[in-house]
Formats: C-alpha cells, sequence, structure tokens
C-alpha cells in the first residue's frame, strides 16, 4: 500500500468518523485503526529515507575504515622509508618516495572524505526533496480533510 492510499484511508476514516456530542469540529476514530495506518505509512516510507538513515548510520564506521586506511598507508610509507634509508646510496631517493607516498595517502584520504561528503550531502538532499513532497502531501490532505469537515458542518 502507498503512502498516498494510506492517507486517503485515513481521509476516509475522519469522513465517516461520528461527531463528537455538542461539538461539530470533533468525531470518534478507531485508535487501533489509526495507529494501523500510522504504522503502515512507517512501513511504507520511501526507500530514501531508509538509505538516508543507513547511509548516516554507516557514516561513522566509513570514515573511521577511511582513517585507519590512511594510518596504514603512512605507516607503510614510513617503514619502507626506514629501509630505504638505511642504505646511504639511495636515501635522497627514499625521502623522496616516502614524501610521495605519504602526500598521496593523505591525498587519497582527503578523496575518501570528500566523495563521502557528497554522497551524504546527495542523499540527505534526497531526503530532504522526499520529505518536503510528503510533508505538502500531507498539508494538502489535512486541508481537505478541514474542508470535508466544514462541508459536512454546513449541511
Amino acid at each position: 500500500m502507498t503512502i498516498d492510499e494510506i492517507l486517503d484511508l485515513m481521509d476516509d476514516m475522519l469522513d465517516n468518523a461520528s461527531p463528537v456530542m455538542f461539538n461539530s469540529k470533533k468525531v470518534t476514530i478507531e485508535v487501533d485503526k489509526m495507529r494501523e495506518f500510522i504504522d503502515n505509512m512507517r512501513y511504507n516510507m520511501p526507500p530514501e529515507i531508509k538509505r538516508a538513515k543507513e547511509t548516516l548510520a554507516d557514516r561513522a564506521k566509513i570514515i573511521a575504515d577511511a582513517n585507519k586506511k590512511a594510518e596504514e598507508i603512512v605507516a607503510k610509507a614510513e617503514e619502507r622509508a626506514k629501509i630505504l634509508v638505511a642504505n646511504d646510496a639511495i636515501t635522497k631517493q627514499a625521502r623522496e618516495l616516502a614524501n610521495d607516498i605519504t602526500s598521496q595517502a593523505y591525498k587519497m584520504d582527503r578523496e575518501i572524505k570528500n566523495a563521502l561528503a557528497e554522497n551524504m550531502a546527495q542523499m540527505l538532499d534526497m531526503t530532504e526533496r522526499t520529505l518536503v513532497k510528503n510533508l505538502n502531501d500531507i498539508r494538502q490532505t489535512k486541508q481537505a480533510v478541514k474542508e470535508a469537515g466544514k462541508a459536512k458542518t454546513s449541511r
């Protein structure tokens, strides 16, 4: 069932609800049925929202993995540099290579973090658009319910 279908069912429930005595703006509804509709809406939440939540949850792990990989690369570079420095004939070459490897490691770390930040921004933008659309749908449904309630009371 889509969120729109669930909202239609909720709208129907409100249209067919019994008015509360002495108050034409309030109606009685079945709480269990309304909770069922709300649970169905949560279950049928757009996959973009679920993916955004998962991405946010995985964010710390991804950053930690990227940092660990960068540290491993730096450690390997330093280890390699020490081995190369031991040999006097290639000391200069070892320093240059170590600097290159270290620079590449830091560059890779920055690229991974930038890619992650860009990916997160895209996911959050997509989630924001979905939420704004859903909020607008809810507002329209709410307005329709209000207007339907006014139309019923004016009869």
